[in-house]
């Protein structure tokens, strides 16, 4: 039985239309209406709720934000072997251009390249100069993960998290009405070339937060999400990298981005308020695929010799810088010297200076200046509990088997660490730089 009640509304609408500019005008109207109901629901999904992000404070102008960029990214340069291929810079620029459309903010002149390093890393100066290692692109398996990196560098200058930092740097040195009266005049000048001057590729412009690197991460799904990539792909970058090098040392990308935790949940999280991955999202291209089998092709990156194995002249490091980076894994989390390297092996993992790590008499590789954390375990018997004196007694005598000019100096003492009871010794030891040194041993017991 079919339904008659549309042609009845037919009727109805028709005995209602009074000359053709009336029923133009109805038409026009309806069709409108009808836009309305089914594109009103929609659209507000991926703008109203989306997490609202905007810079922090800041004491440069984004035009400085440029010329502190331009400045470093010169030095940088210098510093790293460039793969200087146009192809690849091309593609990436390209990319990133792309994305860049859709960064919130000022319209910074966004150019992106590529450094001759397996490493999976990148980074970004302000100013919108941001640097792609070959590795990340070897590691992305789509273009969408690809542009997931780049879309969370991006992000760091679209939000100025690097004079932001230096702006926070800056404002617990120098008190406010200071800093007042030293921002007039040719004084922001001068303190951009005090930046330009310190700068190294550990330098406080790319040293960003934990909260920084949520922002990156929201920002860079949101990014994504507008650009027409699938915006999941950032935390599936994320959990590739996780996966492949759980036991390992974790990708430099983590070392030089500090995680903010559940950093792949709070990506998903935003793909959520988005409203879900967006009709005909984009994962991958051909322009991809073919660019990374390009670069496959490529000859390996030449080999420099490892910062921690160079010894600067004078036979010393520099000194510690005043600035900090975050270390994190599950046993603990610290703050170490921004002009340090981590390094982490099995169990064992060391802070160090360039040339803290010079080869002793027999021509191995040995902790000379930095530090070095791992855990012992003591010997009991019958489920005993030891106090920790004695297990430092026990681990003290472990090292004098490898380390026989070791002698302990002063008194043993007391101390916290974190609220957890510790124990400090001090000693000297024969040091592979040559001479004498002198070691601080902190021990603390563990669940």
């Amino acid at each position: 039985m079919k339904d008659s009640a549309p042609e009845t509304a037919n009727k109805k609408l028709r005995s209602g239309i009074r000359g053709a500019r009336r029923h133009v005008a109805h038409s026009f109207w309806t069709i409108l209406l009808t836009s309305a109901l089914v594109v009103g629901p929609l659209a507000p999904l991926s703008w109203a709720d989306r997490t609202s992000l905007k810079p922090g404070v800041n004491l440069f102008t984004p035009e400085q934000d440029v010329q502190l960029g331009k400045q470093n990214a010169a030095q940088a340069e210098k510093q790293l072997h460039m793969l200087n291929d146009p192809r690849v810079d091309n593609y990436l620029n390209a990319l990133g251009k792309k994305l860049a459309a859709h960064a919130p903010g000022n319209k910074y002149p966004y150019q992106y390249k590529c450094v001759n390093d397996t490493a999976i890393n990148a980074f970004a100066l302000p100013g919108g100069y941001i640097y792609i290692n070959r590795g990340a692109i070897e590691a992305a398996d789509t273009e969408a993960q690809l542009a997931g990196v780049m879309a969370h560098e991006t992000s760091h200058v679209a939000l100025r998290h690097g004079t932001n930092q230096a702006t926070k740097a800056q404002l617990t040195t120098v008190p406010f009405a200071i800093l007042g009266g030293m921002m007039g005049g040719d004084s922001a000048a001068g303190l951009l070339a005090q930046l330009g001057a310190s700068f190294s590729l550990h330098s406080i412009l790319m040293k960003y937060s934990r909260t920084d690197e949520s922002q990156a991460d929201i920002m860079g799904t949101q990014i994504l999400y507008d650009t027409g990539y699938d915006p999941r792909a950032m935390a599936q970058f994320f959990e590739k990298l996780n996966a492949e090098t759980k036991g390992k040392q974790p990708a430099q990308f983590f070392s030089d981005h500090p995680n903010p935790g559940n950093r792949a949940e709070r990506v998903d999280e935003e793909v959520d308020k988005l409203g879900g991955a967006p009709a005909n999202y984009v994962s991958d291209s051909p322009e991809f695929q073919d660019i990374k089998k390009y670069i496959h092709r490529l000859p390996a990156p030449p080999k420099s010799t490892p910062e921690a194995a160079s010894v600067p002249a004078g036979g010393k490091p520099e000194p510690p810088s005043t600035h900090t980076n975050e270390f994190q894994n599950d046993i603990l989390t610290l703050r170490y010297p921004d002009n340090w390297k981590s390094n982490t092996s099995g169990t064992t993992f060391s802070m160090m200076p360039p040339g803290g790590a010079p080869n002793d008499a027999n021509g191995q590789t040995a902790l000379a200046y930095g530090l070095m954390f791992n855990s012992f375990q003591p010997r009991t018997e019958s489920n005993s509990r030891l106090s920790i004196e004695e297990a430092t007694d026990q681990l003290v005598a472990t090292l004098h088997k490898s380390n026989p000019n070791m002698r302990e100096i002063g008194n043993r003492s007391r101390m916290q660490v974190d609220g957890s009871d510790a124990l400090s010794a001090y000693f000297t030891n024969g040091s592979p730089a040559g001479g004498n040194e002198k070691d601080w041993l902190v021990t603390i017991n563990r669940p």
